[in-house]
């Protein structure tokens, strides 16, 4: 019984998080930190960063999330793919880590005290990918309060925007939105009717 990409990324995340726990140099040497890459060329910060998770919560949060999504995705790319559907999954993720980094990177290069971590930006764009497959696929929002996928996709990005905007905590809604919108985009570059079959299944509902 072969184990899954998704697996594998999952016990990746949870590896590298708690060294980074127990060491605190580690984390700091891995942390997305804009300041440093952008001024010291240290680029695999970049990556890197979307591995390692602040806390317990934090890791749980997004690996329970990505637990549940990603198997979707990598159905689909196993599907459209064939052999080559692990490969493209694994570039799916790692450039959904970057791409997602990319606005904060930009926006925070100067900023020395700015540091950032977690596999949110890569976990909105798996949840989004599979927005684009199954858009009227139930979510439950606080586990109790259900709306199609779509309808949640929506008040997301809306959500995102408006806080990446006020920037009055510490998350990073900036990427959250960067990766939903790159989940969507990836899938369409390889079958652009993907977007009308998702279109007709929401104007059909």
């Amino acid at each position: 019984m072969s184990i899954s990409i998704t697996n594998i990324i999952i016990a990746i995340n949870v590896i590298i998080s708690f060294v980074a726990f127990q060491d605190e140099n580690a984390f700091y040497k891995l942390c997305f930190w804009p300041e440093k890459v952008w001024h010291e060329k240290e680029w695999i910060r970049i990556l890197s960063g979307g591995f390692l998770h602040a806390n317990m919560p934090h890791l749980l949060f997004n690996m329970f999330s990505f637990y549940f999504f990603g198997p979707i995705v990598e159905g689909y790319f196993m599907q459209e793919f064939g052999a080559a559907g692990h490969t493209s999954y694994i570039i799916f993720y790692i450039l959904a880590v970057v791409v997602a980094n990319i606005p904060d990177l930009y926006q925070h290069k100067d900023d020395p005290q700015y540091r950032a971590v977690g596999a949110s930006g890569a976990v909105s764009a798996v949840i989004f990918a599979t927005i684009l497959f199954s858009p009227l696929s139930l979510i439950y929002l606080f586990m109790f309060l259900k709306m199609p996928a779509f309808v949640f996709g929506i008040l997301f990005l809306i959500y995102s925007a408006y806080m990446a905007r006020r920037q009055s905590d510490n998350i990073g809604h900036l990427a959250h939105f960067s990766g939903a919108i790159f989940g969507i985009v990836y899938p369409l570059v390889f079958q652009p009717t993907l977007f009308m079959e998702c279109l007709n299944q929401i104007i059909g509902r």
